[in-house]
């Protein structure tokens, strides 16, 4: 009876992934002037921090088992490309109402993958002559340096990417890198507020430097049943295409509020 109660509280990757599809929107809602109250604003993407390490968990996931771990990869930036191009077309067409359009997660996650791409054959190295080593960990280091300060979440999505990787034989590690991680992040957060005498103004600044809330994905890394779930076209390329598409509709709506 416990087991199966343990699977009805469980959900497959295309579910918790439907379900971040909609924390998605709700954190993307206060791009529209107007629509959403101030302290709601930082509620919103409090409580969103979760999503975008998620999708980095996900990704991880997919380089472990694509059969292709350089064409996923490929993918990877094609797609980032493409949301690059997309992104610069609203702009220009919405440039009376200086719309900007930052945001592409794909670019992040590409790095990401990269950097696993270059790492994992991490057992050869010691095979290989002495060069071949230090242009790889230079190399990874360098796309690494590359994401933390250009790609969108960099900074979080990155190293989340990289401990799920480094530990992905062993799940209470993992969690604990993860943990120690928010900590670290959390510390930087959280000293500075001291110095505002308002309190609403700093649990306001506590909110939206929340980047450490990344660790509220371990509930749903724990409901995760660690299936895919539906396999076909719709759900492959599901995110993929919800992704830009939400954001290129809010800034449109944002256009004429």
């Amino acid at each position: 009876m416990s087991v199966q109660n343990n699977k009805r509280c469980q959900f497959n990757a295309f579910q918790i992934k439907m379900f971040m599809a909609m924390l998605m929107v709700l954190d993307h809602l206060p791009y529209i002037p107007g629509l959403v109250p101030p302290l709601l604003v930082s509620i919103f993407h409090a409580v969103t921090r979760c999503v975008g390490v998620w999708f980095a968990f996900n990704a991880v996931e997919g380089f472990l088992h694509t059969r292709s771990q350089i064409r996923y990869n490929l993918r990877l930036f094609g797609w980032a490309a493409f949301m690059a191009a997309g992104n610069g077309l609203m702009e220009v067409v919405l440039r009376s109402k200086d719309i900007h359009i930052d945001n592409n997660i794909f670019l992040t996650l590409a790095l990401g993958v990269l950097i696993l791409n270059i790492i994992a054959d991490s057992k050869k190295w010691f095979v290989k002559n002495c060069l071949t080593r230090v242009l790889k960990v230079l190399l990874a280091i360098c796309v690494f340096i590359v994401g933390l300060r250009f790609a969108e979440g960099g900074d979080i999505v990155i190293p989340f990417m990289l401990i799920t990787y480094m530990f992905r034989k062993s799940p209470k590690k993992r969690n604990l890198g993860y943990i120690i991680y928010a900590l670290i992040l959390a510390t930087f957060s959280i000293s500075g507020v001291f110095s505002y005498d308002d309190p609403m103004i700093a649990l306001d600044m506590i909110l939206y430097n929340s980047d450490w809330l990344f660790i509220t994905v371990l509930p749903f890394m724990y409901l995760y049943n660690g299936e895919r779930g539906k396999n076909n076209k719709f759900t492959k390329y599901f995110f993929y295409v919800f992704y830009p598409a939400h954001l290129w509709i809010i800034a449109i709506i944002s256009y004429f509020a």
